[in-house]
């Protein structure tokens, strides 16, 4: 088993995406929201909550993004092919190589995150016996999203992506929401490990959950109660809705 080291945790956070949905030659993560880039929200979380170190995985317009989000502290380290998000958080490993920790995985694209939900997942991380806990939440519409397969005592037994899941796993309505806690040392080994045999071709960072039960190591969730906090931001509606959110919370 992988022993934790209570507490101590660092951030990545995957920006690397273009965000073509967008409409737009800007990168999708200096898209601004109520005054700010998108990506400063999972920034402000992941300091808010107290990670150590917080790296950032760029890739579209990386030299923009580093210019525009004026955070000295902040770490940032290129992904030159976009071959996925596993191979985005693989990328990261050099930042590690002297860390005994947990890592936090945020999404530069999911700025409705609340400082209060991250402490809770990391509190309920902690203080179980997982290796990976991945935050979910449960959409009356679940389609685009992955789907969280579970097992009998409810531990998560696979994360399938749509394009890849059964129609039987399409039906399940509790989905990924693309952030994790992961120890370590176990997570820069599985995402070294991850395969491309899928329609994207692609080397998905959910597939550390199957790597995870094949060494024997236990794979949790934590629910996420408001699904708006898990939303992504892939059409300019979707950042109007976002904004529409972030001013009422004001």
């Amino acid at each position: 088993m992988v022993k934790k080291k209570k507490g101590r945790f660092s951030t990545i956070i995957l920006a690397a995406g273009k965000g073509t949905r967008m409409k737009s030659s800007l990168v999708k993560v200096l898209h601004p929201l109520c005054g700010r880039p998108m990506l400063t929200y999972p920034v402000a979380v992941a300091r808010e909550v107290g990670s150590e170190k917080i790296v950032v995985i760029v890739g579209h317009q990386a030299e923009l993004v580093k210019g525009n989000i004026k955070d000295k502290e902040l770490i940032f380290v290129e992904q030159k092919e976009q071959l996925g998000t596993g191979h985005a958080v693989l990328q990261a490993r050099d930042e590690f190589l002297d860390f005994d920790g947990t890592v936090l995985i945020l999404c530069g694209d999911v700025p409705l995150l609340m400082p209060s939900t991250v402490r809770a997942l990391l509190g309920h991380y902690f203080s179980e016996d997982a290796t990976v806990t991945v935050l979910t939440t449960v959409l009356d519409v679940p389609s685009g999203y992955g789907r969280v397969v579970k097992g009998r005592e409810g531990d998560v037994l696979k994360i399938v992506e749509e394009r890849d899941a059964t129609l039987e796993e399409k039906k399940i309505r509790e989905i990924n929401t693309g952030i994790y806690c992961v120890e370590s040392s176990f997570l820069f080994e599985a995402v070294g490990d991850i395969g491309n045999k899928n329609v994207q071709g692609e080397y998905y960072l959910t597939d550390i959950i199957e790597i995870a039960r094949k060494r024997g190591y236990i794979a949790r969730s934590f629910m996420a109660d408001d699904p708006a906090e898990a939303m992504g931001i892939n059409t300019p509606d979707d950042l109007k809705r976002a904004s529409r959110i972030i001013e009422g919370r004001s």
